[in-house]
């Protein structure tokens, strides 16, 4: 079930145990908890404004609220991965809970885990957004639900230590207010963005620093207020455009755009295509300069870059060159072989150095989870370690096993 019809089934206990059921079918619930809340909450009565299939539908937000411009700022995330975070967390009766992004039935869904002798405190930089889920909480009966109006890169330190922080906001960095906020064994769980991929991941202490426990593929709107990302984008043309992160990467727009007037280089790995997602995490944190390719249709169907640019593609650049990944039918590989196509003058290191990747990932780690995680707070070491991202408060590493 991705979508219920509302003619087929108006009921909303019909709705949410039909979602209920599919969520487990996927193993997006995987715990009694977890299902017994989710079966708990009436959802609808977190989104007023929108139909019933829709609110119960699994894979599909909630605009909650939008800019002058249209720019969605608020939703309410989808089930299915509501369902995953939840899960990862692992609440348990009693525990303290702090939420930061308030929608209003995740904190529902947080209550009904921790029970009567729980807390939950959720916070939003938002008022409009905090009275909102005020609102739907105790219309809900959520009464129990502390609401907070504050920028939640500060988190809540009067409630302090937590037994869970749980943010669910695109977040580009871990400030020192959600790691001190945390209990001995607390768990942070995070939708955390590195040049322009997210990962809802759990961290647990180790030491001084936090190591994942697990990570999945993960779409929330951007944290707003001092926490926001620092983001630099070159626009090549027309439907074109290339961001990035991290500080280290070149991102000169002419140079760029001049390199996509050059011919195409084509490189072929022989290695299987699979796991888009596993395998762009990796070129993310191991190529070494990354940015995200992104193009509209116009610009593909012209094409000017492949299809891959669509969703967004992890493209290797210089300061007058680029690279990224494409596909091509190949039965010998299993279905798809990956490939890489660059431009420029220095095109062929670019491919060189974007195809033994694509072999790597391929042999070493095709499959899901292989990823491990570490967040490191305090001044960056210099120099960085392998896979660093660095970033305002600490820096992100990743190693694959």
């Amino acid at each position: 079930m991705t979508a219920l019809d509302g003619a087929t089934v108006r009921n909303p206990d019909e709705l949410r145990a039909d979602m209920v059921r599919t969520l487990r079918d996927q193993d997006a619930i995987t715990s009694e908890p977890v299902a017994a809340a989710f079966s708990a909450v009436p959802r609808h009565r977190f989104a007023p404004e929108a139909p019933l299939s829709l609110a119960y539908d699994l894979h599909s937000t909630v605009p909650v609220k939008k800019d002058e411009h249209g720019l969605v700022l608020s939703v309410m995330s989808a089930a299915h991965l509501q369902a995953v975070m939840l899960e990862q967390a692992g609440i348990e009766p009693g525990m303290k809970v702090l939420e930061i992004g308030s929608g209003g039935v995740n904190a529902a869904y947080l209550q009904e885990l921790v029970g009567p002798g729980g807390e939950v405190t959720t916070v939003d930089i938002d008022r409009d957004i905090v009275e909102r889920a005020r609102l739907c909480l105790d219309e809900a009966g959520y009464t129990q639900v502390k609401t907070v109006v504050a920028d939640g890169e500060s988190g809540v330190p009067d409630g302090a230590p937590y037994d869970r922080v749980i943010v669910t906001a695109a977040a580009w960095d871990i400030p020192p207010s959600w790691i001190g906020g945390l209990a001995e064994k607390g768990r942070l769980v995070v939708p955390l963005t590195v040049c322009g991929t997210t990962r809802s991941i759990a961290f647990d202490h180790d030491g001084d620093s936090l190591i994942s426990r697990s990570y999945g593929l993960a779409h929330f709107v951007p944290m707003q207020g001092e926490g926001a990302a620092e983001e630099r984008k070159a626009m090549l043309r027309d439907g074109v455009v290339v961001r990035t992160d991290n500080v280290r990467v070149p991102l000169s727009a002419p140079a760029l755009n001049r390199a996509l007037d050059a011919p195409r280089l084509e490189r072929w790995s022989g290695a299987a295509y699979d796991l888009p997602d596993e395998l762009d995490l990796y070129l993310t944190l191991n190529l070494s300069a990354v940015a995200r390719l992104h193009a509209d249709k116009e610009a593909i169907e012209r094409r000017l870059v492949e299809a891959s640019a669509l969703l967004g593609v992890p493209a290797l650049v210089s300061e007058d060159s680029i690279a990224y990944r494409t596909r091509r039918e190949n039965e010998e590989t299993g279905g798809y072989e990956s490939g890489v196509v660059a431009h420029g003058p220095q095109a062929e290191a670019l491919a060189d150095e974007y195809a033994h990747l694509l072999r790597r990932w391929a042999h070493d780690h095709r499959r899901r989870g292989a990823a491990t995680f570490r967040y490191l707070p305090g001044p960056a070491p210099s120099p960085l370690p392998q896979n660093a991202v660095p970033r305002r408060h600490g820096i992100v590493t990743a190693t694959w096993n």
